[in-house]
């Protein structure tokens, strides 16, 4: 809660209305037990800025039936992107999460954020008019990189793989284009935090894994995503593991990305004589039954195991979630993850623990990045701090006439 903001303010009022647990003003005063008067005030408030819609007749069980009362999830829209290495997925959706029109383009996050983002706003655009929505419509924006974010500046801080991106003010680039909020996180953040309210809602806690071509992990406790001190939570790619001289792309030898990522499985698929360039290609050689191709998946899920198992017994998750390119490769790299958890953890830690792979796939990080709006856009403060503009506008306008 805002320091001075009372908890029964419009804004904190609209929250039992989002999460269901009130439809009628008179439910919501004897749930809140505040006066008639009072509950009036804020619903008027909040049907006048458009956070609430009225429809329908509740039940009664004598006297005049009171009025339904719904947030409004249907008109607010959300542009959502989640970069990749080599591709991005862009969406226009509701803020009820409901995709009205996407896209997936082959951009490429190297090229820096003065080529990226421009092309990112000209997708939008085509989206919403393909939606029939209006840039009047949207409420928010939220984008996932493949690196180290600082979430509150909406900053990417010294990723390995994003040359040009460090410290680039990408809140402000985009305002160029879309006057209303950005966020700005790590993938796999977005990832974790949509398949946790999307699949997992009821558990307390999830760890999500992201191997494509890179690697990264986001931590979802209590509904919120886990952040460091310097938005470097998560990268798992950049741990050291033992007997490794591989080169990373960070410079760095004996990473686990430069063993077990997908661009790092296709090296060693590229260093037996077959044509793979890309995760996928990786995929399709096991689909297709390769041996090697199997052999060296499964390797990964080992190393992969082995690192998490750290992290297993610190965080003790409810819900291990692969997700990411290799997520496709069926049973074999789960299976490899799984049997080094098994190792080298103690039972409790794994007693409960579910390993499975992402139930979104490819749209877990726009199921993310809508809820990550979500939350902040419709946000106590928020919602309290725009509903002050809007009164203090029309006490302008009152004056001024």
């Amino acid at each position: 809660m805002a320091p001075g903001r009372p908890s029964n303010s419009a804004g904190h009022l609209l929250q039992f209305f989002r999460d269901g647990r009130v439809g009628t003003r008179r439910e919501l005063g004897e749930i809140t037990e505040l006066s008639r008067s009072t509950v009036a005030a804020r619903i008027d408030a909040l049907v006048s800025a458009g956070y609430l819609r009225e429809g329908g007749i509740a039940s009664s069980s004598g006297g005049r039936p009171p009025t339904l009362l719904t947030f409004e999830d249907r008109t607010p829209t959300i542009l959502a992107a989640d970069l990749d290495v080599t591709h991005a997925r862009v969406a226009v959706t509701d803020a009820s999460g409901e995709i009205l029109a996407e896209q997936v383009v082959d951009s490429r996050i190297a090229a820096g954020p003065q080529s990226v983002l421009p092309e990112v706003c000209d997708r939008f655009d085509a989206l919403l008019e393909k939606a029939g929505r209006g840039r009047d419509s949207v409420c928010g924006i939220g984008m996932g990189v493949p690196g180290p974010v600082d979430f509150e500046a909406a900053r990417v801080v010294r990723p390995p793989i994003m040359p040009g991106w460090h410290d680039f003010p990408v809140r402000e680039e985009m305002s160029r284009r879309f006057d209303v909020p950005l966020y700005l996180d790590n993938d796999a953040n977005m990832m974790a935090l949509g398949e946790h309210r999307v699949v997992f809602p009821d558990e307390k806690s999830l760890l999500f894994i992201k191997v494509g071509t890179g690697l990264g992990a986001g931590i979802v406790v209590d509904g919120g995503v886990l952040r460091g001190v310097d938005g470097a939570e998560g990268d798992i790619g950049h741990v050291r593991i033992s007997g490794s001289a591989a080169q990373c792309a960070c410079g760095a030898t004996g990473c686990l990305a430069a063993s077990a990522s997908g661009a790092a499985m296709a090296r060693q698929l590229r260093d037996l004589g077959f044509k793979a360039l890309t995760s996928r290609d990786v995929i399709s050689f096991v689909s297709a039954g390769e041996p090697a191709a199997v052999s060296i998946v499964r390797r990964a899920g080992l190393l992969v195991g082995e690192v998490l198992a750290t992290a297993i017994s610190l965080i003790n998750p409810r819900v291990l979630v692969i997700g990411g390119d290799l997520a496709d490769t069926g049973e074999h790299f789960l299976r490899g993850v799984h049997e080094s958890l098994l190792q080298r953890t103690q039972p409790l830690a794994t007693r409960r623990l579910l390993v499975t792979t992402s139930a979104l796939g490819d749209r877990a990080g726009i199921a993310g990045a809508v809820v990550m709006v979500r939350d902040q856009v419709f946000s106590p403060e928020e919602v309290d701090r725009r509903l002050s503009a809007m009164a203090a506008e029309r006490t302008k306008a009152t004056a001024g006439s």
